[in-house]
Formats: C-alpha cells, sequence, structure tokens
C-alpha cells in the first residue's frame, strides 16, 4: 500500500545549501574572468576546470538541499543517477562560461543559452531527484514554476557574468559579491521551487539494488567534503592565477611598453638575429628608406645593403662583421630610396643578450640628412662672411696654413695680397649701412671675378678690407698683374642710389716663402706694403720691402707725437694767399695746416693727414683749423686788413657729423667771424649721398657760408652736382695746371670747366700756379682768381702781415 511521505527541512542546511550556492556564483563569476583573459591551451584548461567547478558547486548547492529535507523512511540514492546529475550540472557551467566570455554577447545568444542552461539546472536538479529510492509525484504548476525560476536564474546569471566580467572598475568585487547573492538566491528558489513540487510516497522497491546505493549521511559528508574541497581548489587556483596573472600582466605591459616604443619610434628600428635574418621592422624604417615590410622580413641584412650608396657599402659590411659585441656601436652612411632620393643615415646596433649570450641585434636608424644639412650650413657660416659669402678671417688662415705646411720645403711661390676700398668709409657714411653692404658685395663680386682667371682665393677680412692669395713666380709678376686687374675693375663706376660712385683700392703683396714662412708674418708684411701705398696717395699696389719696416716704425712713432702735438700747441696755420688776375689785389686766403714736429721740423699735411684719417684723429685736427683760422681772419679784420675771405677745407669726418651746421655756427658765434667771410672747400667724395648732401649744402648756405668744390676733375665728376648743389666756385686741381703750356688735353680742360662755370655762374680758381706761362694760358682763357708759388707760398701768419697788411700794402696788391 502506497503512503504519502511528509518530511521536515533542516534550516541549518538550508542557509548552507544558500551560501554553497552564493559561493558557486562567485567562483563563477571570477573563473569568467579568467577564461576571458586567457588564450590557447590555457584558456581551454581554464573552461574545463571552471565548469567543474562551477557545476560541482551547483550541484552541492541541489543535493544539500535537499539533504536538508528529512523524510520520516531511510533514502538512499542511485549512484549511477546522481553521477547523472553531475553531468548535467557541469554542462550547465560550461555553456554559461562559454557565453559570457565571448567579446560581444546579444539577446538572441543568451536568450538560447539561457534555455539550455534552464534545461541543464532542471535535468540536474529532477534527476536528482529520481536518484531517490523514494517514489515521488510533481505538481505541474510548481514543476513549471521552477523550470521558469530556472530559465529567469539563468539570464539573470548570464547577463550578470558577462556584465561584471567586462567591468574593470575598482569596485568589481562589490559588483561580484552582489551578483553572488543575487545568483545563489535564484538557484536556491529554483531548487526548492522544485522541491515543493515533489510529493514523496514509499515504495515497494526502496531497497532494490542496495549495490549501486549510498546513504544520506555518506552523501552528506561526501558533498560537504567535495564542495569544500573543490571551492577551497577553485579558490587556490585562483590566487595561484592572480599571482601569476599579475605576473602575466606585468610581462604583457612591459610588452605594450615595447611594442608601443618599437612601433611608434621616431629612429627606425631593424630587428636581426646572429644569422643576420630580419625579424622584424617598424614603420618608422619602412618611412625612412621609402622600402616594404614584406620585401625585407625573414630576408638576410646583406638585402638592406643592395640599396645602400655603392660608396657606403664597403664600410656598411665592415661595421655588420664587427657589430655582434656586448657593447652598442655607431657609424653614418646612406641610402637610396626607390625614387633615387640619398638619405643620410646614423645607425646604432643594440645588442640583444640573453642570459649572457648575444641573440641578435637591434639597429636604430635615424635620418639625420636634414641635421648634416644644417651642420654643413652652420659650419659654412662659420668659416664664410655672410655678406658676401666668401671665406672669413678665419678660413683663410686655416687654408693659408694648409698651403705653407704643403709646401715646406718646396720651391713654391704664391702671393699673399692685402686689399683696402679707398673711400669706403665715405660711401658707407653718406649712403648708410644698407648701400655700404651692398657696395661691398659689389666688390667682393669684381674682385673674384678677376681672380677666377688666376685661380686665386679671395677673403674677406672685415669691414672693406679684403685678402687674395694667388699662386705666382718668385718675381710675382702674376701677382702684380692680377693686382691691375682688380683696381682696373673696381675704377669702374658702381651705381647705388641712382648716381654712379667711383672707388679705388690699395693693395699690397707678400710673397712666400721670401717676406715671410708664415700666415701671420705674410699678411703683416702685405698689409704694410697695403698702407704704404695709402700714405703714397691710394690708388696702387706694391710689394713688401725691408725698407717699409722702417717707414712703419716712423710711422707709428709718427702717430704718437701726433696725439700730443696738439697738446703741445705743435700744429700751426700757413695761408696762401689768393689774386685777381688782372688787378693783383688779394681776394682771399687759404688756410693750409702744418706741423712743427720738434725732432723732425716743419711738416706738410701730406706727412700726417693720411695718418690722422686712418687714426680718427682728423676730426681733432679738422676742427682746430677751422677755429685757429676763423679767429686769425677775424683778428685781421679787427686790424684793418683786408675784408677779405678764408678758404678751409673740411674733412669727411667733419662734413658727416649729424649736426655739422650748428658745429660751425658755433666756431663762428666763439670765434665772432661773419659767415660770408668763411669758404668752406669740399671734395665730390662728400657728396655721394644727394639727399644728405643737398640738405647740408642748403643749410650752410642760408647761414651765408660759402662753398667751394675743391680738386674739380681730378676723379670721377658728375655735372650733376653742379647742377643740384648750392656751389659757388670751382677749384681747378694743380695736376691739370702743370703741364697746361706743352699739354693740348689739360688746356682743352681747364678751358672747358672755365667756359662751363662761367655758363653756370659760379667763380673759378686755378691753383698750383708756378709760371708766366701758366698765368698767361689760364688769363687768355677768361680764369680771373688764381693762387700758386709765382704769386706767394703758403706763408705764417706774421708773414703775411709784413708782407700785404704793412702800411702801403693794406689793400694786399701785388707789386712788380
Amino acid at each position: 500500500m502506497d503512503h504519502t511521505l511528509h518530511g521536515t527541512y533542516d534550516y541549518f542546511l538550508v542557509i548552507l545549501s544558500y551560501l554553497i550556492a552564493v559561493a558557486a556564483s562567485y567562483s563563477a563569476l571570477d573563473l569568467a574572468g579568467r577564461v576571458n583573459s586567457s588564450k590557447g591551451k590555457n584558456r581551454l584548461l581554464w573552461l574545463v576546470f571552471g565548469a567543474m567547478s562551477m557545476g560541482l558547486g551547483i550541484w552541492s548547492m541541489h543535493f544539500v538541499g535537499m539533504l536538508a529535507l528529512t523524510l520520516p523512511v531511510k533514502v538512499v540514492y542511485d549512484t549511477g543517477l546522481v553521477i547523472l546529475s553531475v553531468v548535467f550540472a557541469i554542462l550547465v557551467s560550461a555553456i554559461a562560461l562559454l557565453t559570457v566570455t565571448r567579446n560581444k554577447l546579444e539577446v538572441k545568444q543568451i536568450f538560447i543559452a539561457g534555455l539550455l542552461m534552464a534545461a541543464g539546472i532542471s535535468g540536474m536538479h529532477y534527476t536528482g531527484m529520481e536518484a531517490m529510492n523514494v517514489e515521488i509525484t510533481y505538481d505541474p504548476y510548481y514543476v513549471i514554476l521552477s523550470v521558469v525560476i530556472a530559465g529567469t536564474a539563468s539570464f539573470a546569471a548570464l547577463w550578470l557574468l558577462f556584465y561584471v566580467n567586462r567591468d574593470q572598475s575598482r569596485f568589481v568585487h562589490l559588483y561580484k559579491l552582489g551578483s553572488s547573492l543575487i545568483m545563489g538566491a535564484a538557484i536556491a528558489g529554483m531548487h526548492y521551487t522544485g522541491m515543493v513540487a515533489a510529493h514523496f510516497h514509499t515504495s515497494p522497491h526502496m531497497m532494490d539494488n542496495q549495490e549501486m546505493q549510498m546513504g544520506t549521511d555518506t552523501l552528506a559528508y561526501i558533498i560537504v567534503i567535495a564542495t569544500f574541497l573543490l571551492l577551497g581548489l577553485t579558490l587556490f587556483g585562483v590566487f595561484i592565477n592572480k599571482r601569476l596573472s599579475q605576473k602575466d600582466s606585468r610581462i604583457q605591459e612591459n610588452e605594450s611598453w615595447y611594442h608601443s616604443l618599437y612601433e611608434n619610434n621616431e629612429y627606425g628600428i631593424i630587428s636581426i638575429n646572429t644569422s643576420g635574418i630580419i625579424l622584424n621592422m617598424n614603420p618608422a624604417i619602412l618611412t625612412i628608406g621609402g622600402l616594404r615590410a614584406e620585401d625585407y622580413l625573414q630576408q638576410h641584412i646583406s638585402k638592406i645593403g643592395t640599396i645602400l650608396a655603392e660608396d657606403a657599402r664597403e664600410n656598411a659590411a665592415e661595421w655588420y662583421n664587427q657589430s655582434f659585441g656586448q657593447m652598442a656601436k655607431n657609424f653614418e652612411t646612406t641610402l637610396i630610396r626607390p625614387n633615387g632620393q640619398r638619405v643620410e643615415l646614423s645607425v646604432i646596433n643594440v645588442p640583444v643578450t640573453i642570459q649572457g649570450e648575444v641573440v641578435g641585434n637591434h639597429l636604430f636608424i635615424k635620418d639625420i640628412t636634414e641635421e648634416n644639412r644644417v651642420k654643413t650650413i652652420i659650419k659654412h657660416q662659420a668659416d664664410h662672411d655672410e655678406l658676401t659669402g666668401l671665406p672669413n678671417r678665419r678660413k683663410f688662415y686655416e687654408l693659408l696654413n694648409r698651403t705653407i705646411h704643403a709646401n715646406v720645403g718646396e720651391t713654391t711661390t704664391f702671393a699673399v695680397m692685402v686689399l683696402d676700398i679707398d673711400r669706403f668709409k665715405m660711401i658707407n657714411d653718406s649712403l648708410g649701412h644698407t648701400y655700404g653692404d651692398l657696395f661691398l658685395q659689389g666688390v667682393s663680386s669684381r674682385i673674384v671675378k678677376c681672380a677666377e682667371a688666376s685661380q686665386a682665393m679671395v677673403a674677406r677680412m672685415g669691414g672693406d678690407e679684403f685678402t687674395v692669395f694667388c699662386k705666382t713666380g718668385a718675381d710675382g709678376v702674376e701677382a702684380a698683374e692680377l693686382a691691375e686687374q682688380i683696381m682696373e675693375a673696381l675704377k669702374q663706376p658702381f651705381r647705388l642710389k641712382d648716381n654712379d660712385f667711383y672707388i679705388s683700392a690699395s693693395i699690397g703683396t707678400a710673397l712666400f716663402p721670401i717676406h715671410g714662412k708664415d700666415a701671420v708674418d705674410l699678411l703683416k708684411k702685405a698689409d704694410t706694403a697695403m698702407y704704404q701705398v695709402k700714405r703714397q696717395g691710394k690708388n696702387g699696389h706694391q710689394f713688401y720691402s725691408p725698407d717699409l719696416d722702417l717707414q712703419l716704425l716712423d710711422n707709428i712713432e709718427l702717430e704718437s707725437d701726433l696725439r700730443k702735438a696738439l697738446e703741445r700747441n705743435e700744429l700751426e696755420l700757413h695761408y696762401q694767399p689768393q689774386f685777381h688776375a688782372e688787378s693783383n689785389q688779394m681776394i682771399g686766403v687759404e688756410a693750409l695746416v702744418r706741423w712743427k714736429h720738434p725732432k723732425k721740423g716743419l711738416m706738410s699735411p701730406g706727412l700726417f693727414i693720411p695718418i690722422a684719417e686712418e687714426t680718427g684723429m682728423i676730426f681733432e685736427i679738422g676742427t682746430w683749423v677751422l677755429k685757429e683760422a676763423c679767429r686769425q681772419m677775424k683778428q685781421w679784420h679787427d686790424e684793418g686788413g683786408p675784408l677779405i675771405p678764408i678758404s678751409v677745407n673740411l674733412s669727411s669726418q667733419q662734413f658727416h657729423q649729424p649736426n655739422l651746421v650748428m658745429y660751425i655756427k658755433n666756431i663762428l658765434e666763439e670765434t665772432k667771424l661773419a659767415p660770408k667771410y668763411l669758404e668752406l672747400e669740399i671734395t665730390e667724395s662728400m657728396m655721394m649721398d644727394p639727399a644728405v648732401s643737398i640738405a647740408i649744402l642748403q643749410e650752410l648756405n642760408k647761414i651765408g657760408i660759402r662753398i667751394s668744390l675743391d680738386d674739380f676733375g681730378t676723379g670721377y665728376s658728375s655735372l650733376s652736382y653742379l647742377k643740384k648743389f648750392p656751389i659757388h666756385k670751382l677749384k681747378i686741381d694743380r695736376s691739370f695746371i702743370i703741364d697746361i703750356t706743352q699739354n693740348s688735353s689739360d688746356k682743352a680742360i681747364v678751358a672747358a670747366i672755365i667756359s662751363m662755370a662761367q655758363h653756370l655762374k659760379l667763380d673759378v680758381i686755378a691753383e698750383g700756379i708756378e709760371t708766366k706761362d701758366q698765368l698767361d694760358v689760364l688769363t687768355e682763357n677768361d680764369c680771373q682768381e688764381i693762387q700758386g708759388y709765382y704769386f706767394s707760398r703758403p706763408l705764417s701768419a706774421e708773414e703775411v702781415e709784413q708782407e700785404f697788411f704793412i702800411p702801403g700794402r693794406i689793400a694786399g696788391e701785388i707789386g712788380g
């Protein structure tokens, strides 16, 4: 007779079953992460181990829950069905882990996997129930409800497993714990709903086949021991895995750093093994060389050698053969891209060492084409003049020294020439530095053009000083010819600021080894020769001679004495009278400076004025001359002398000072000489910049000062000067007067100057008249104002007074 059995629950075991479900859920969540982060065989092992651990956990929860039910009869379990229920639990777990470890999970996939899990859990539960030796009937409603709960729990478990598996925030452990509590409750809910659906009855077959059955006590201990053992192993595996994962993570992190450094390095990198096989190449080297990785990977490094420049291959091969050492080495080479472009490379090999043994190399390659180009530019700038592009002083010394060392003991002769531009300072001061720079560029271009035919080297030493280095014979003929060519080229006008400018050059030459055997000595002696040219009137060429050293010492001594001349009142003025040719009356005097040297006696300006110009003392001397001349003329006026003007030569430095007009006014006010009695003599060279010169001359003209154009016709005169500038008088230079009686050209030039001046309403005066014949030629051409030794040499102030200002001659009339 069949009887219905009513059981009671052990709540401790109920709670324990729930805790087991929670622990199994937490373990599942953690294992899902391990499976997802593993690859290859490790992934499969973690999947199998995870499925078994999770499955046994779920199965243990169910059977602990079943053991929590106490029936009034002894219950035993069929071992085969128990094992089958375990298989169901493990399969369910495997399905769960396979599903949630996907990179992307769609709703459809969750739904299908949830159905499979629900079927598996239900199968595990009801197979386990069937293993009891008790007859069981079920309430269909609760069975369906338990399956629904199983399905819902499966969907929820899958979603939680997937979500928590992707979460990498710092709260992940809290998410796992909360999810485990929910999943445990769902699993327990399904189980106990299924238990409610079951009705137990006695059965006549309860004791059949006892060999294949186990008692509840035995099952309980086995379940508990197995559950905690598996959970313990799982947790221990998780712990070990975390340690290994941390290590793997560090390795992976290091690999990521290395990979990032490798792939994103601005240096090109080629990795090769000791056999020379190319293992890897980063993107940078492909860009640098214009290469394709597939053409070179797993190929021998010698294939790279085929795209190197031919002149670099041998050196590269030799370097490569020495590159497998313990130390990094570097060298430079050149690569030819497929488009033919040359790329200059710096290559550093870094040995790869494992356990003390070199297993390969990383070749770090940098494109230094632009870097080398910049270095070349910087080196060129260091060795060359920025303005003209010529070699500078440093480069010139280097080349000169190199040539000297190469010719020690040889019979080769070469010349070192120092060239200085005459009147450059005047052009620079007049036109400004911008036009001065353009002028120097034009000068250098002409010198270089002359030097090319002689294969000479030209350098700019600074300012307006150039040097030329050329081969020549022992007699220096070739050097002299080159100097003449340069001087002739520089005589041609330079067009600047809509005007033609004329210059000349002073050139000094020293010969190796005749005049010196080192660079410093040769340049010094060439410089000495050049300054001798300047002292002799500029515009010429001279070779060095030992006599020049004595002259140089004299000039140095003279310069020192000249600096003290003003302090010691050694300068004095002489005055050369100027006369009217017909009336023989004195019409003016020209002030001429003399130096009464304590040892050398009275010195003419030609001996010390060039030194004053070179040293900058000309301004101070010019100021003294102007003041003294004005003072003396005012004194003569006050003492009853004729009211005639005094002519004073104005230096270029005085003319180009920024406050010239105020400077003149102050001197006139200081000496109290009326402006109309001052005549300033200027040269054409002072009027290089018409805009500036016209303004200055107009201001001087406004205050009543007369302007005389000195040495007219000797330079490269521009008739536009006479039209533009407020000039009152032209002064015919003595060079046209000397041969005027024999040279028809000089006579014609003088006649033309006189006629032109008359038509332009300008006064004209001739200087340097020494004979009656010269005077006659001038008067025949209607030149009325004259000056020269024929009438009077330059006189001191006392001599002027005695000769011309004594009673009876106060008007300055010439006797006889």
